[in-house]
């Protein structure tokens, strides 16, 4: 029997007994359909991961100097953040000095961060405050959208002016013009400049619920204590002049620390690696764990399927006699059944491809959760339902194939 013509009575014989298909394929079904939901998504996260919270956070040819690194994979014990948080904080003076011995073309800016609750008239928010040099708006990529960012001349002078993001500035100027309006910041007053540019939200958080100041400006007095700076954030052009910048940042610190060359660094350099790392340990752990749990499904669905093909053998027993008298070898009789088998799985397979997919955008289009068709995905779970379908059907296919035609023949 040609094998089109084995599928074709295959997807004959699944039409005519629905039910009993129904229950043949389900943990095939499930299986793949837990696959192909959660893989669309983890792929979706990478992707989210590297062009948007890496991007967002650090940016490319971008990296940090801090006092210990903003994203730890893995577990960090208590002595290591003991350690951490003896370390020195970042001064003006290691910024400045950090800054002077780049020997390549750099973009570079201060930035410290606190909370802090703004308002205007009787509106008032708790929003991310961060105070910064003139070279931060370039450094971020955030382009002004209303009004101008501040310069370097009302950084050195502590000018207090502030630009505000664009969710911010709703908050507190719904339906009015915010430009040249006073804000007031922990009491101080703040004159608004310009608004940036939506920078949109990751994993549901708004990214543009901040107010901008000058890193010299009275919000040097909470964001950070006296003549502190949480990160020297510094971009580069390219990939080697970023690696450079890095390796004079670093032999900068480490001479104003007088660290012996045995010594490990007591402060922290940090890139976009060090994000997807992070999130490289997360995804390595769930596909781990995803295919376990996929497999405890499958082989479910494999017994299923075995035990129905059994059933399927008994029942047609008669039949198996009479094509074998009719001149039917074993090995036709043994395909025939390893093909039914393995198109009810393949064709439960599918189902769960094509659920798994539904569900995977579904979670996308109501949450903040991305979701992005793995091409090798689809591919691997028709595989794993044929794979699934031919192990399970060999015993009932091998017992069909053995019967002895005038036994079977006689078979009520």
């Amino acid at each position: 029997m040609p094998i089109y013509e084995a599928i074709r009575l295959a997807l004959k014989m699944i039409w005519a007994q629905k039910m009993k298909s129904f229950f043949s394929v389900i943990g095939v079904f499930i299986g793949v359909m837990f696959l192909i939901a959660v893989f669309t998504i983890l792929e979706g996260m990478n992707r989210y991961m590297t062009d948007e919270v890496a991007g967002n956070i650090l940016g490319a040819n971008t990296f940090q100097l801090r006092r210990y690194t903003d994203f730890n994979a893995g577990n960090i014990s208590r002595e290591t953040w003991r350690e951490w948080r003896r370390r020195p904080r970042i001064s003006y003076d290691d910024a400045r000095a950090a800054a002077a011995s780049i020997t390549v073309p750099v973009v570079t800016a201060w930035e410290s961060v606190s909370g802090a609750r703004v308002s205007y008239g009787d509106r008032s928010a708790g929003i991310r405050v961060i105070g910064a040099t003139a070279d931060y708006f370039e450094l971020r990529d955030w382009q002004i959208e209303y009004g101008r960012a501040f310069s370097a001349q009302e950084v050195r002078s502590g000018q207090p002016v502030a630009v505000l993001g664009s969710k911010a500035a709703e908050g507190l100027f719904e339906g009015l013009d915010p430009l040249g309006r006073e804000i007031d910041i922990r009491g101080l007053p703040y004159r608004v400049i310009g608004l940036v540019e939506s920078q949109g939200e990751i994993f549901g958080f708004s990214l543009d619920e901040f107010v901008v100041a000058p890193a010299l400006s009275p919000v040097k007095r909470f964001v950070n204590p006296p003549r502190v700076v949480d990160v020297l954030l510094v971009k580069a052009n390219s990939t080697e002049d970023l690696e450079t910048a890095m390796a004079d940042v670093e032999a900068v610190m480490r001479s104003r620390r007088a660290l012996r060359p045995a010594q490990e660094n007591t402060f922290a350099i940090e890139t976009a690696a060090g994000v997807l790392e992070f999130w490289g340990q997360i995804d390595r752990l769930l596909k781990i764990l995803v295919p376990g749990l996929v497999s405890v499904s499958l082989v479910v669905g494999s017994i299923v399927i075995m035990n129905i093909m059994l059933m399927a053998v008994a029942e047609r027993t008669r039949e198996i006699g009479s094509r074998k008298a009719l001149g039917a070898r074993r090995k036709d009789i043994l395909r025939q059944f390893l093909v039914e088998s393995a198109t009810l799985a393949t064709v439960g397979a599918a189902l769960g491809i094509a659920t798994g997919l539904g569900l995977a955008f579904l979670v996308r289009a109501t949450t903040f959760m991305p979701a992005h068709v793995a091409p090798w995905s689809i591919p691997i779970a028709v595989g794993l339902g044929a794979g699934v379908g031919i192990i399970s059907g060999l015993y009932p296919a091998a017992r069909a194939a053995r019967l002895d035609p005038v036994v079977a023949m006689r078979q009520e």
